[in-house]
């Protein structure tokens, strides 16, 4: 008799709990479309939980397209449009990704060899909405403050190969972060 081999898919869920006594401290940041006008049409807001294992990021925004976006805090609080190699750019204003290190590489939210600023991708449904938390391990809420958070057009494969940034493109979304 002949057994068959098959591979076994284990998903396991951490429950991330505060201990007691533990401050839940958060910030809610407002984001709006990016245009070359300015701020454009709110999408929604990202509230910004500090957490024992980092930061939890709980998005509740509406009309991205569907799929993957890169996502990134930005070194300027300044959502504004910019003239960046010759033409203006939505949300240049907001800088270059967060990087206090200056290790000046995009690596993604979990390697300490890239840009602080590099968050997890936000995943849209198919009707646009975003609604699932994430976590930011590598930072502090304090860290946050007088900054931008900024979604792109595309995906993000926390790497500066192929393309530089993760490849995410189009800044089309942007929120700054005010101290409370």
């Amino acid at each position: 008799m002949k057994h068959a081999s098959f591979g076994l898919l284990v998903l396991t869920a951490t429950v991330l709990i505060a201990p007691a006594g533990y401050a839940e401290e958060s910030i809610e940041v407002d984001l709006h479309k990016a245009t070359s006008e300015g701020q454009g049409e709110a999408i929604g807001s990202i509230t910004l939980k500090e957490h024992r294992f980092g930061v939890l990021i709980k998005p509740s925004l509406k009309g991205l397209s569907p799929g993957l976006h890169g996502f990134h805090l930005h070194e300027n609080p300044d959502c504004g449009p910019k003239e960046k190699e010759g033409k203006v750019t939505p949300a240049a204003a907001a800088g270059g990704h967060y990087d206090p290190d200056d290790h000046g590489q995009h690596q993604g939210p979990y390697d300490p060899e890239g840009h602080l600023g590099d968050l997890p991708a936000l995943f849209a449904d198919e009707k646009g909405k975003v609604s699932q938390t994430y976590l930011a391990p590598r930072l502090h809420l304090n860290q946050l403050t007088e900054r931008a958070l900024v979604i792109h057009a595309g995906g993000d494969n926390y790497s500066d190969d192929p393309k530089a940034l993760g490849g995410g493109g189009a800044r089309v979304a942007c929120g700054v972060i005010k101290a409370e």
